[in-house]
């Protein structure tokens, strides 16, 4: 028999955790609202408030990693090389998933099969890039703006396929990875906001 909503009702944190568990161990595309609903003890109507489609969970899953990621931000590290900052940064996002990377490799792969679903999440990921970038001291503003978020949206990816297989506590594949991911593109990263900081000193 199927368990009982609870009269308490969790919040869409309490939610989320349940919901990722269940995605650990079971496919994506299998997992229904109704399972999620039972997994976290709350009524459809509740997770319908919180998430009205399943792919709220994931964009939820972004934000959460988001503002622990910000949470954490150090003023003190203003005056590192932003190179330095920006890969800090990147694997301490990787750090955050690592505690649900099954869940991650469940909804990744589940992804595949429904791309043009998959495309509403570009808002919200492109969001935590550029958040990701100036949490590492480099401007996102105008078209020099654009470019980088673009540019480390796609080391972000290609690096996450690394990560999805280092299964080493230090995640050294993975730095090992984005760093040579950087390095390739630092011209790209790196030149304009060394133009922008050499105009305003003049």
């Amino acid at each position: 028999m199927a368990k009982s909503a609870t009269n308490r009702q969790p919040g869409a944190e309490q939610i989320l955790s349940a919901a990722l568990v269940l995605i650990a161990d079971h496919p994506w595309r299998g997992i229904s609202m109704e399972m999620i609903a039972e997994a976290s003890g709350a009524s459809l109507t509740t997770v319908y408030k919180y998430y009205p489609a399943k792919l709220d969970l994931v964009s939820g899953f972004i934000e959460r990693i988001n503002k622990r990621l910000l949470a954490a931000h150090d003023f003190k590290d203003r005056n590192e090389p932003k190179r330095d900052r920006l890969i800090d940064v990147l694997m301490r996002r990787f750090e955050l998933l690592d505690p649900n990377k099954r869940a991650v490799r469940s909804i990744i792969i589940g992804s595949v099969f429904d791309p043009y679903s998959t495309l509403s999440l570009i808002p919200t990921f492109t969001k935590a890039m550029a958040w990701s970038l100036e949490a590492a001291g480099l401007n996102t503003s105008g078209f020099a703006g654009l470019v980088r978020i673009k540019a480390v949206s796609l080391i972000y990816l290609s690096t996450m396929r690394v990560w999805l297989k280092d299964e080493s506590e230090d995640l050294s594949s993975t730095l090992s990875y984005l760093d040579q991911s950087i390095r390739r593109v630092e011209s790209i990263l790196f030149t304009f906001e060394k133009i922008r900081n050499s105009r305003g000193r003049t």
